[in-house]
């Protein structure tokens, strides 16, 4: 029999549509074939619709035998029973109806869209019972057990419903994000990503970067497990997942744990397994101060200086859980700490972070008129393109979030790297006149 018509969809090769079809009769053809598309019903066979006749007389003329009565006026809107000429068609074969002709007639297959709204409709249905039943087997004892209900809205608005839709290995990436979630530790433990990879997936580095550590923390994210803003790395560590605790960490200028002992100027990392441990040493004063800044532009300025009461320590990027219990040990042994970090949505997280987990921790140049100034040095900053909802609260200066909420610019730290020099060099100095 031959495979069916690409446009019809049936076996049409043995109906002449010749008496049909004619340049004359295209227009009735045409708006039919968009009534199919509109109903998703490629056949058209009942029912009613209706078309508006042309303005050619030779045209309207042309469809009098189908649609039956006189031809019409020019723009006069005909009601056709498609059951009636369905019928009509059929004297010419018994197979024929308005939607195989006007398929023809167009060139085209009707009723594409609705039925790829259908398919759409179907594949997002099963893919949101997947998730669900992926989501039902993370174990009770699990340390997060996300609810379909909650997260489903935003992994729609967020687009990760329409990038699982378009890939082919769906239902096992589903699968092993929810096996990934159950296997997080507990509060107060740790693991490492690798071995975390390796154990669900059989590839340690399966949850480095890509789609399936992506969906992870989206669902996580979409759960209210994680805050808002947060940087893979930082995200990950929230939840107790380590990429390795040799690489990352603190840089340090002109404070180090107890024990080491490093050239004045000297700047070194302390990687995230000796953070765990280290302890500190007793500030000399009881106001001398560690500052906390987001960038290593501004630890590299600082160096060049080459004061040996310079004391400062960067977390390039939004500091880790272990990170800030780092620093905290600092405030408890008695040091001054003073944060501060970029004018955009994960620098206020990053300092809100550090405020929040440190004790005695004040802000260091992170207030509404910093910000103007920053701006006013980088006038080609680009639009934020963010709205009040997603600037987090600034509680130790309520006007600048509104500030940035208005200006919609980010600024940043290599703007006022005078200004916190200066800052450095004036704390360092003043400690070693008055010592």
């Amino acid at each position: 029999m031959g495979e069916p018509c690409d446009w019809c969809a049936t076996h049409c090769a043995d109906i002449d549509l010749t008496p049909l079809l004619n340049p004359h009769t295209t227009w009735l053809w045409q708006q039919l074939a968009d009534t199919a598309d509109r109903r998703g019903d490629p056949a058209l066979r009942t029912g009613t619709t209706t078309v508006t006749a042309p303005d050619d007389a030779i045209q309207r003329a042309a469809t009098t035998s189908l649609l039956g009565g006189r031809a019409p006026a020019p723009g006069q809107t005909i009601r056709i029973n498609l059951g009636k000429l369905t019928e009509g068609l059929r004297r010419h074969h018994p197979d024929l109806h308005p939607g195989l002709v006007a398929a023809h007639a167009t060139r085209r297959r009707l009723a594409e869209r609705a039925r790829h709204r259908a398919q759409r409709h179907d594949a997002t249905a099963e893919l949101r019972r997947q998730v669900a039943e992926a989501l039902d087997r993370i174990p009770a004892a699990a340390p997060f057990q996300p609810a379909i209900d909650r997260i489903w809205p935003a992994l729609q608005r967020n687009g990760w419903v329409a990038r699982l839709l378009a890939r082919h290995n769906t239902e096992l990436l589903v699968n092993q994000a929810a096996a990934v979630i159950g296997a997080l530790p507990p509060a107060g433990r740790r693991c490492d990503r690798r071995r975390l990879a390796d154990d669900i997936t059989r590839y340690p580095h399966a949850l480095d970067t890509g789609t399936l550590p992506g969906l992870v923390l989206a669902i996580l994210g979409a759960a209210g497990a994680l805050q808002p803003g947060l940087a893979v790395r930082a995200a990950w560590a929230a939840l107790g997942v380590d990429g390795d605790d040799l690489t990352g960490g603190l840089l340090t200028l002109g404070v180090h744990p107890t024990g080491w002992s490093l050239p004045t100027a000297a700047v070194v990392t302390i990687p995230p397994r000796e953070l765990v441990t280290c302890t500190w040493p007793a500030p000399p004063r009881p106001d001398s101060c560690v500052f906390i800044t987001e960038n290593p532009s501004v630890v590299s300025a600082a160096a060049d200086l080459r004061h040996p009461g310079i004391r400062l320590l960067c977390t390039v990027g939004t500091p880790s859980a272990r990170e800030i219990a780092a620093v905290a040990r600092l405030a408890d042994v008695g040091w001054q700490i003073a944060v501060r970090a970029d004018f955009d949505t994960a620098g206020l997280h990053h300092v809100r972070a550090a405020l929040d987990g440190v004790p005695g921790a004040r802000p260091w140049r992170m207030d509404a008129e910093t910000y103007l100034t920053s701006l006013a040095r980088s006038p080609e900053a680009i639009d934020l393109q963010l709205s009040e909802r997603e600037l987090p609260l600034t509680p130790w200066d309520p006007s600048l979030r509104r500030a940035m909420t208005d200006s919609r610019r980010p600024a940043y730290e290599e703007a006022l790297i005078e200004t916190l020099l200066e800052d450095l060099l004036g704390a360092a100095t003043a400690h070693a006149i008055e010592g």
